[in-house]
């Protein structure tokens, strides 16, 4: 607190015992140390408030960032959030409405659905034949895969027999 030496203690006990003499000195001493203890006791007691309104400050923080997560998870129900996403995406009312053309686009007459005619037995006829024959009716992804598939296979005998 002061940078007080040895040598600076002693000259003020010689300029105390010339001053206040010899006979008072230690009552004089008592009170200076009585006083000394009460400005110690009031500094003491000052930093303690001091402290505990830093303590009562960070908790008045910590207690409103805690309400506001807390409110913000109450607000938040996944459940709900979810339930509302899912109807929303169902939602066919919107799809029954005839879109309402816009002022640049012209007007397309509605087009019907057909419905396809049903099979004839000369239809049947001609998948049979197709079938004898061995040639598909359309080409599929299916076919071509079965062509690959048979193109390959003679690799894969050579690789077999030359691995033996």
């Amino acid at each position: 607190m002061f940078d007080i030496g040895w040598s600076e203690l002693v000259l003020i006990g010689v300029v105390a015992l010339i001053a206040i003499g010899p006979k008072e000195l230690p009552g004089v001493l008592r009170m200076v140390g009585q006083w000394m203890g009460k400005a110690r006791k009031m500094a003491a007691e000052f930093q303690g408030q001091f402290q505990e309104a830093m303590r009562e400050a960070e908790i008045a923080d910590l207690k409103k960032s805690f309400d506001e997560v807390k409110e913000a998870a109450t607000g938040f129900n996944p459940l709900t959030s979810l339930q509302k996403d899912v109807s929303d995406a169902l939602r066919v009312d919107a799809l029954d409405k005839p879109a309402e053309p816009s002022a640049a686009t012209a007007v397309d007459p509605p087009v019907t659905p057909t419905t396809p005619e049903s099979p004839t037995p000369s239809t049947f006829m001609e998948a049979e034949a197709h079938a004898a024959a061995n040639e598909p009716l359309a080409i599929t992804r299916e076919v071509e895969q079965a062509t690959v598939a048979q193109d390959t296979a003679p690799s894969e005998a050579i690789k077999d027999a030359k691995a033996s």
